[in-house]
């Protein structure tokens, strides 16, 4: 019988019925590396003992609760997150996806200033919701729902001189990836966030940083803009902040929050009790010494990976365990299944690059693995196309 799903994902001919730690496992027990954990949404591998109890114990007691109830483990999850955050008093919409938190940035931005134009970047990647697509540049993603429902202008990522030149008296917000992941793993030049923010205060415009592929610890701080000394007006986080429960979070300043009307972003599921937990458990593991242990693991697996590849590897680049190793674009995908006929799994970005994003809990051996197999993989793939 055929499957009654709409194909709407690449099929990589793999089914895994559990997870261990930083591996996958198949049916008849084969075990796979996993450095891609889930597009990041499995940040603290599969299986992480606090994470299973704390979810465990909420789902035994109450799985399902809507917003308009009072929720002590939504309460003090609440609190844990805005203590967090890099905006000082910072109010909380709890959505379940990252799409859903910019879509809910979007909203929040237009409706606190009164405007409805936005500023995006080239190769930035929010989410396929309509209002986050608008703001995503993929022509692959966008072309067939064209043309979108939100105004917006694109400029060249890490050029904060084009963001001065484009935004006007109707901008509502510039929307921001501190590094842009889907596109390649991308990292501006140092400083390009706090001069975005330096732009956005002169001319009364908000700055909307989307941290869900960086926030919650994958670069080795709860969020990028805390590494730069950033402090935003909207911030967006999802991805591994529930330990792999489907979660968003959308914090806003106090400025924004007293200007917006009850009912104006709701969600039957979004601050489930289920998600707030998984969010107090996830946050009780990221200690100054996990963030630490992040900034050293993935400094040393960049730099290993550089050091152990030939021509096949065009760049190695990353911020904490959030790592790119750029290739000839014709041989992504032969090396992400290369990689994979070797157990380890990988995620494509961009036209050109293997992204990676290990458990920011992994050890050393494992990535090791890892130093070991992708050059080897791309190179093997390189010297049979001649």
């Amino acid at each position: 019988m055929a499957s009654p799903l709409l194909e709407m994902y690449p099929n990589r001919g793999l089914s895994f019925v559990r997870g261990e730690g930083a591996h996958l496992v198949t049916r008849d027990g084969t075990r796979y590396l996993d450095l891609m954990t889930n597009y990041g949404a499995a940040m603290f591998g599969h299986g992480h003992p606090i994470i299973v109890a704390a979810l465990r114990d909420q789902i035994d007691r109450l799985t399902s609760l809507h917003g308009s109830f009072g929720s002590d483990v939504r309460a003090r999850a609440s609190m844990a997150l805005a203590e967090r955050v890099p905006i000082a008093g910072a109010s909380l919409a709890w959505v379940n996806s990252g799409a859903e938190a910019v879509e809910a940035a979007l909203k929040f931005a237009a409706a606190a200033s009164g405007r409805h134009r936005f500023v995006a970047f080239r190769d930035g990647y929010h989410g396929k919701t309509l209002g986050a697509l608008a703001v995503t540049w993929a022509p692959r993603y966008r072309e067939t729902l064209a043309p979108l429902l939100i105004a917006h202008r694109t400029v060249a990522f890490g050029d904060h001189e084009a963001v001065a030149e484009t935004v006007g008296d109707q901008t509502a917000a510039v929307i921001v990836e501190p590094v842009q992941g889907e596109s390649g793993v991308r990292i501006p030049p140092e400083g390009f966030l706090r001069e975005v923010r330096r732009v956005c205060t002169e001319r009364g415009v908000l700055l909307i940083v989307d941290e869900i592929q960086t926030g919650g610890g994958r670069t080795g701080w709860f969020t990028e803009c805390e590494r730069q000394g950033v402090e935003p007006d909207v911030i967006c986080l999802g991805k591994g902040l529930a330990g792999g429960v489907p979660v968003g979070i959308t914090a806003v300043s106090p400025a924004i929050a007293s200007r917006l009307p009850r009912g104006l972003h709701t969600s039957t599921f979004g601050g489930n009790p289920v998600a707030a937990a998984g969010v107090l458990a996830a946050l009780s593991l990221l200690t100054a010494e996990r963030l630490a242990h992040v900034r050293e693991t993935g400094a040393r697996f960049v730099a290993d990976l550089r050091a152990a590849a030939d021509s096949s590897i065009v760049a190695v680049r990353g911020r904490g365990l959030m790592i790119g190793v750029q290739v000839q674009p014709a041989r992504r995908d032969a090396i992400l299944k290369a990689l994979q006929r070797d157990k380890v799994l990988a995620i494509p970005a961009g036209e050109d690059v293997i992204r990676l994003l290990p458990p920011i809990t992994i050890g050393w051996d494992d990535l090791a693995l890892g130093v070991e197999v992708v050059p080897r993989a791309a190179a093997a793939v390189t010297a049979a196309a001649g």
